[in-house]
């Protein structure tokens, strides 16, 4: 399960407070000079500029990292601090707009060279890359810092691409159990020396760099591997180290001298240090936000409804906001195995009887909860098309009659009853009320059933057998791309191999022959292009099958401090590139 998905959880706002709650996009924004402060002026382009060094970030967040062992990180927001002390092959160019989206070499001296059949990659290093304490990164520190992704056992939580990608039926273990005298014995990385290192695929896997950006693939020092504790102190490969850390209260970073910017096109290291205060409550966050105690909220998750009030009312304090798409779709998925949505018209209905209006007020309105979602891959993904709207849904408005005829058509003209399934968290039983609300006008009866968070994904609508059981025909949910491609993002939502009997993601439980002969096309497809061309193809039919309900395209309000340089949110994150920001001297 993507736990990133688990983190936008935006505070909804009433209409009294004066947000927009209709479909469409605010007229609000940009409306400065470039480089200067104004709403969502940080969507798309730098605010305030800046090449000045000195001073020290303040910043907070209301919990603690996942982990700070970047083999274990799958929060959001720690993927993005995580390119202050983490370095890999590969990473995101460190741009505003769409421009940041693209990867650039990082630890590589170049793009790889990958053989003709897409099966193998070469990367050279550059020269002069280190560790915090002056040591040389060579090769074999990458290869093993991707093995210890091996080692589930002992480093449990972070993404296991790498080893659906890498382990070939060996059935590594992680070098806690390798046998190889030197610990790198997994055979699908090879490292014929200290600056060359060679990855071996069972098959061609366009998308497979990306997996080599994230923080899981950076190196580490085999000497400095404390296993299951390395989290309370990892190794410096970038260009800030850690000073302290108290587990739930702070962590204080302070510049890695061993780290040469010449080596680093993408970091520009501005602030002298960087304090992570932890554990504040949401309020006393943005109380200190608005006084200018810190300068951001890591969490990047939105302000809470008071402040939000105080934003969106005051120009000086909107000015300093940004509500930019955050690239996770709010949907709701119709089980396919759970009759009656065994019935594609059944399915239909409830696509045609969604108010997504009140489903979006519910999320915080246009400015702080999101556009009008109308397909299942967000604007972000290369293959999104705008204007591909299959039930007419852009107004957000219900359409009975529709609704109707297709309840006829599954034989259901007086309706039915069903459950729904949604979290017993922040916003999340409102929308599951207001959809309520929605199909009870068109006869529908749904029953909803709250659940903790904690086992909601995991065992309650993440089992299938669970859901058949207790007939959950409707579930709620949020998903975030791993990687900023139509694989990274919608292949565990709709690939019928992908269905688990624990831990599943395809919640409508989609199992087309035709999306998942697609999905293989896509994957071994090396084209960009193309691969976007196939993800458009298979968002259709996916929408064709009727069992994804998209209703928003994330936001989330976020306020940055006034002192703040340098400011953009960076597309592949969904909120603001914490290593390029810096503080006005």
């Amino acid at each position: 399960m993507a736990k990133k998905k688990v983190l936008v959880t935006v505070v909804a706002v009433g209409l009294a407070l004066g947000l927009a709650a209709c479909g469409g996009k605010t007229d609000d924004t940009k409306t400065a000079n470039a480089g200067a402060s104004a709403f969502n002026a940080a969507n798309g382009s730098v605010v305030n500029p800046s090449d000045v060094k000195g001073g020290t970030l303040k910043l907070a967040n209301s919990s603690d990292a996942d982990s700070w062992d970047p083999a274990r990180a799958y929060y959001a927001w720690v993927w993005d601090m995580n390119r202050l002390y983490s370095r890999t092959l590969m990473t995101y160019d460190a741009k505003a707009g769409k421009d940041g989206l693209g990867l650039v070499p990082d630890l590589a001296a170049k793009a790889p060279e990958i053989s003709a059949d897409g099966k193998t990659y070469t990367f050279t290093l550059k020269d002069g890359v280190k560790f915090e304490d002056g040591t040389a990164i060579t090769s074999k520190d990458i290869k093993y810092g991707i093995e210890r992704t091996f080692a589930q056992d002992v480093l449990s939580g972070g993404p296991t691409y790498l080893i659906d990608f890498l382990d070939q039926g060996q059935g590594y273990k992680g070098p806690y159990k390798d046998t190889d005298p030197n610990k790198l014995g997994l055979k699908s990385v090879q490292t014929p020396d200290d600056k060359t290192i060679v990855f071996t695929l069972k098959e061609a896997f366009g998308d497979f760099q990306y997996l080599l950006a994230m923080a899981a693939a950076a190196p580490v020092p085999q000497k400095a591997d404390t296993g299951d504790k390395y989290g309370s102190k990892p190794v410096s490969s970038g260009p800030y180290k850690f000073e302290s850390y108290e587990p739930g209260k702070s962590v204080k970073f302070v510049r890695n001298t061993a780290w040469d910017p010449a080596t680093d096109t993408v970091r520009k290291a501005l602030p002298d240090a960087i304090d992570l205060t932890l554990g504040l409550d949401p309020a006393e966050i943005d109380n200190r936000l608005l006084s200018g105690a810190i300068d951001i909220d890591t969490g990047q998750t939105g302000v809470q409804a008071a402040a939000q009030a105080k934003i969106m009312l005051d120009k000086d304090l909107k000015a300093n906001a940004d509500a930019p798409n955050t690239g996770f779709i709010r949907y709701i998925a119709l089980s396919n195995n759970v009759a009656p949505f065994d019935n594609e018209h059944c399915r239909k209905a409830v696509q045609y009887a969604t108010d997504k209006v009140a489903l979006q007020t519910d999320r915080g309105g246009a400015d702080a909860g999101g556009d009008i979602a109308t397909n299942m891959l967000p604007p972000n993904i290369a293959g999104h098309v705008d204007s591909y709207d299959p039930y007419n849904t852009k107004s957000g408005k219900p359409q009975i009659e529709k609704a109707k005829e297709e309840l006829a058509l599954c034989g259901k003209p007086n309706g039915f009853d069903t459950i729904i399934a949604v979290r017993n968290k922040g916003k999340e039983p409102k929308t599951a009320e207001s959809l309520q609300a929605a199909l009870k006008a068109v006869g529908i009866n749904a029953t909803i059933e709250k659940h903790e968070a904690a086992v909601y994904y995991k065992s309650v609508v993440g089992s299938p057998d669970n859901v058949h059981k207790k007939g959950y025909g409707i579930i709620f949910s949020g998903w975030g791309a791993d990687w900023n491609t139509g694989y990274g993002y919608l292949r565990a939502l709709v690939d019928g191999r992908a269905i688990l009997a624990n831990g599943n993601n395809n919640f409508a439980e989609i199992n087309s022959p035709e999306i998942n002969s697609l999905i293989d096309q896509v994957t071994a497809e090396p084209d960009a292009t193309k691969q976007a061309a196939l993800w458009t193809k298979i968002n259709e039919k996916v929408m064709e099958n009727a069992g994804l309900i998209p209703f928003v395209y994330d936001k989330a309000l976020n306020y940055r401090g006034k002192r703040l340089t340098n400011v953009y949110v960076h597309e592949a994150f969904g909120m603001v590139d914490f290593g390029s920001l810096g503080i006005a001297q």
